[in-house]
């Protein structure tokens, strides 16, 4: 089965916890502080491999979460880290947020490595918050907490030349003419499903060559499968638009070479994208004439012509010809500029929301940070915890909100009186 568009969800592995820990020794009264810190939380990490062609494995497991950090321990022990979680996927997957579209990765090359996701910093064990007045720390960090993210994975194939054009028109037959794929062929619409790849060697040049299944009238619009096949086109380098010359099922050629070119249009900028004709079923009574509507329906503009027919084998040398002049000459396979994305940096450090009269509730990952690394048993901590609310401008959010003396602000699960 091919499968080229699917949705997953990952998670990068959290942060482990720092410790409050105490030295303890014989004949040593008062130990200073050991707590170890926490450690850091696995990433996910997409990987390209080359022996893969469709994104079927993702229809069958769709959660993917990387190993959380150790907690930190005593004699300043560290916490271990939690191993990357690495996933495969073909090349030529690109990948995108499924809530707003933006791209996060484009892997265009066999063996290329993104970071997607980041683990999670561990937290610091009570041994870093040691200071010549405070010498007995009795509070730690926690480790830093990973969100749930779900992503769009879209394959979009590479080839440097691309057959395009209506169902049964013999772009499964030319491409087994001129490559050692040997694709399904048959005298039906719709033979092919899903993109075939094969290697051509011409004069010295290698380059792959693409069976885009079948575009239809109104593909750019979602008719048929259209919008699935066409986003194979977008790597290719050069199209090779591939016309039923002979008109055997009905069709006019010339209105069938137009229709195609309106689906290009339709979809993006692929109708800019270098293309040569291919007039295949040269064999066919009524070729030869509509070969020559073609050639003049063309007249002005750079499009060349190569009439072949892939039954007989026959013109083959003029259209690879032509192929292996016109690729030196064009860029490099279409990379997707990809779009700087921070996730710490998208989320807010902390709401303020009013309940009711003088109940008030401040959330953010911030805050939970915070209230973790609080023990609200120990003065020091809670000194700790005061002057972070007032540096991070928490105390002046409410005070806007119009919270007053002795309203009630809850954090997390924890609830506190409002005192100026």
């Amino acid at each position: 089965m091919f499968v080229d568009h699917v949705k997953i969800t990952a998670k990068a592995g959290n942060g482990g916890n720092g410790a409050v820990s105490f030295h303890r020794e014989k004949f040593v009264q008062n130990g200073g502080p050991d707590g170890g810190d926490g450690g850091k939380g696995g990433d996910i990490v997409l990987l390209a491999d080359v022996n893969m062609h469709t994104l079927m494995d993702f229809r069958f497991k769709r959660k993917y979460t990387a190993e959380n950090g150790g907690n930190g321990s005593a004699a300043l022990c560290r916490g271990k880290n939690g191993e990357d979680l690495i996933i495969k996927v073909p090349v030529g997957t690109i990948v995108r947020g499924a809530q707003d579209g933006r791209l996060w990765a484009d892997l265009h090359e066999a063996g290329q490595r993104h970071v997607l996701l980041k683990g999670g910093r561990g937290g610091w064990g009570n041994a870093h918050f040691a200071t010549p007045t405070r010498q007995a720390p009795n509070f730690a960090k926690p480790g830093q907490k990973c969100d749930i993210v779900e992503f769009e994975l879209e394959l979009k194939s590479i080839a440097d030349v691309g057959l395009v054009g209506y169902p049964n028109v013999g772009k499964s037959t030319i491409l087994s003419v001129v490559t050692a794929a040997r694709p399904k062929i048959a005298n039906y619409h719709f033979t092919t499903l899903a993109p075939n790849l094969g290697i051509c060697r011409q004069y010295g040049l290698d380059f792959v060559m693409a069976d885009i299944p079948g575009i239809v009238e109104g593909a750019s619009e979602g008719v048929g499968l259209g919008i699935q096949f066409l986003r194979h086109v977008e790597r290719t380098r050069l199209l090779v638009h591939v016309v039923d010359i002979a008109g055997s099922e009905g069709r006019d050629p010339v209105e069938d070479f137009e229709h195609i070119c309106d689906e290009l249009v339709g979809y993006g900028n692929l109708a800019e994208r270098p293309q040569i004709v291919a007039a295949n079923k040269m064999d066919l009574p009524g070729a030869q004439e509509n070969l020559e509507r073609l050639k003049k329906h063309l007249r002005g503009t750079d499009i060349e012509v190569y009439p072949v027919s892939a039954a007989t084998r026959k013109g083959f040398d003029e259209l690879m010809g032509a192929i292996v002049r016109i690729l030196p000459t064009l860029p490099d396979t279409l990379v997707f500029e990809e779009e700087p994305i921070c996730v710490e940096q998208e989320q807010a450090p902390f709401t303020v929301r009013r309940e009711a009269d003088g109940y008030y509730t401040v959330e953010g990952r911030a805050m939970e940070q915070l209230i973790g690394s609080v023990n609200f048993e120990d003065d020091e901590s809670i000194n700790y915890f005061h002057r972070t609310l007032r540096s991070r401008g928490v105390i002046d959010a409410l005070r806007e909100a119009g919270a007053k003396e002795g309203d009630t602000v809850a954090i997390c699960d924890m609830e506190f009186d409002f005192i100026e």
